[in-house]
């Protein structure tokens, strides 16, 4: 019994022992891939999955905006920044944005954001430079025109350069009554 109870450890131990050292210090590590990219001419390349830290960005960049922080969101923003609206008009460079927001937040009874989830990758389209995405789906409040409180939901698909936003795809639908 005692010879069963040895064996079994020893195989044990040595199944952990040769699992830890599988992925040594300096190794590198598989990327996930959990998708694909396709390039101009229909070929495939992965789309991996991307870095987290862009989450933070994302969050600190919407708190800005319930902030009404008009200089923190133009320093996440690279100057050739560009906002695709869900009503099909499009926003082009850093100025122009800071322009739309500070006009917008003028007209807009107090819009407030909430992140509710958050998803990011990395893959390029023609198999050479990399795009960092963050997709986000964000609720917004605000009150309209004729004084009624609006709730919609967003999915915006957010272009990351570095630590700064270079897109913004914004896709909008009125929020259920549920």
């Amino acid at each position: 019994m005692k010879n069963v109870l040895f064996t079994a450890l020893s195989l044990l131990l040595l199944t952990t022992i040769t699992q830890a050292g599988h992925h040594e210090a300096g190794e590198a590590k598989a990327e996930t891939i959990i998708g694909t990219v396709f390039s101009d001419d229909g070929a495939a390349n992965p789309l991996v999955a991307g870095d987290t830290a862009l989450q933070q960005i994302w969050v600190d960049y919407i708190q800005a905006h319930n902030d009404r922080d008009l200089e923190k969101i133009a320093a996440v923003n690279a100057d050739d920044w560009a906002g695709y609206l869900p009503d099909g008009n499009i926003v082009k460079g850093n100025e122009a944005h800071i322009e739309f927001l500070d006009a917008w937040f003028k007209s807009s009874d107090n819009p407030s954001w909430e992140v509710k989830w958050m998803v990011t990758n990395s893959g390029s389209s023609n198999g050479e430079a990399v795009e960092h995405w963050l997709t986000t789906g964000n609720d917004i409040t605000f009150t309209d025109g004729e004084g009624n409180e609006v709730m919609e939901n967003h999915v915006h698909d957010v272009q990351f350069v570095g630590n700064q936003i270079k897109r913004i795809n914004v896709y909008s639908r009125p929020a259920s009554e549920e």
